[in-house]
């Protein structure tokens, strides 16, 4: 392999470790563009997102873009729609395609539907106000992801994104003393795009399926939106992986069962640390029943989901659900479908 690239994923790791460290003071309350946090993938959130170390198809972009160099097949496509709290839904695509040996390019997005609501501003009447019509925030994220294989142990991946967000326009008196007088009234928009990336290696022991991972994402400068200053919610991820039956049954490379536990360690910016454990059993790569728990959180906690996947003449189909109680918002739903060849 290129000595370039066995270096850039050395600087990749090494880059992960610094910033870890340099991110131990949690600034509360302290990013916007909150969105790109909503997780993406029902076979993630089967096992509460502990993933960063075991992802690795094209929703990997989403997690670890190291994830990516492990895809085995030429093209694998996935899309993910999550049913979240309070009518808030997002779709998200993704697509990775394997260039030859030298690597792993996807393309990505995330898409937010926040429904309609409703517009007010004040008015010198009796009622106090007037309404405005309805209108729908928007917020959506496109990226393009690139991994490579540098080994058959360690792989290494970044992801570049370019994030937008508009939260709709308010009414405004520039001047003039009553804001009920329309001639004084101007609205101001309010939107901001900006570019973002994440970076991820993993670490293949090529012993009892033990991996170690690690994964920064959303990198930003900062930046200033009306007259807020804030990153985008940076977050530092590791994950560790192991397949305990494979310490157990002695015919283990023949069985037709898999089990792998995973742990990860998720060091937000504006929030403190939360630990995520996921199980993943799976049954001949046909039926798979998944289980997670996160700590730290207030309303968000245990998650379960399962997956099928069937081959069809080279091509495999795969359909996957989770389920995530959300306590007083009741719950979310994910749903996942995918292919690959």
């Amino acid at each position: 392999m290129n000595r370039f690239f066995s270096y850039g994923s050395v600087a990749a790791l090494a880059l992960i470790l610094l910033s870890s460290s340099s991110r131990a003071q949690t600034e509360e309350a302290q990013a916007g563009f909150r969105f790109l946090e909503n997780p993406v993938s029902a076979e993630a959130m089967g096992k509460a997102g502990s993933c960063v170390a075991t992802m690795t198809n094209s929703d990997a972009v989403y997690w670890n873009p190291a994830g990516l160099g492990w895809i085995e097949k030429n093209v694998d496509f996935n899309m993910s729609y999550t049913q979240g709290i309070a009518d808030i839904n997002y779709f998200a695509p993704s697509v990775a395609v394997k260039l030859w040996d030298f690597g792993v390019l996807a393309f990505d997005g995330v898409a937010m539907d926040y429904g309609d609501f409703y517009g007010t501003r004040y008015a010198n009447n009796p009622d106090g106000y007037v309404e405005t019509g309805t209108f729908s925030p928007q917020a959506f994220a496109v990226g393009i992801g690139f991994s490579q294989k540098v080994s058959d142990r360690f792989s290494y991946g970044v992801h570049l994104k370019y994030a937008y967000q508009n939260l709709g326009g308010a009414w405004v008196a520039p001047s003039g003393a009553d804001i009920s007088d329309p001639g004084q009234l101007s609205t101001i928009k309010y939107s901001h795009g900006e570019p973002a990336f994440d970076v991820g290696a993993i670490y293949d022991f090529l012993s009892h399926g033990i991996r170690f991972a690690a994964a920064l994402q959303n990198v930003s400068r900062q930046i200033t939106y009306v007259q807020q200053a804030f990153f985008l919610p940076f977050s530092v991820n590791f994950g560790l992986a192991v397949d305990p039956l494979s310490f157990l049954l002695t015919d283990y490379a023949s069985s037709e069962h898999s089990f792998v536990l995973s742990v990860q360690s998720t060091h937000p910016r504006d929030f403190s640390e939360s630990v995520r454990f996921g199980g993943e059993y799976n049954f001949a790569k046909i039926f798979t029943l998944r289980a997670g728990y996160m700590t730290g959180l207030d309303e968000r906690g245990f998650t379960a989901g399962f997956g099928v996947s069937q081959n069809f003449s080279g091509y495999t189909l795969h359909l996957d659900y989770a389920y995530e109680p959300f306590g007083i918002f009741s719950a979310v739903h994910f749903i996942s479908i995918g292919a690959s060849y």
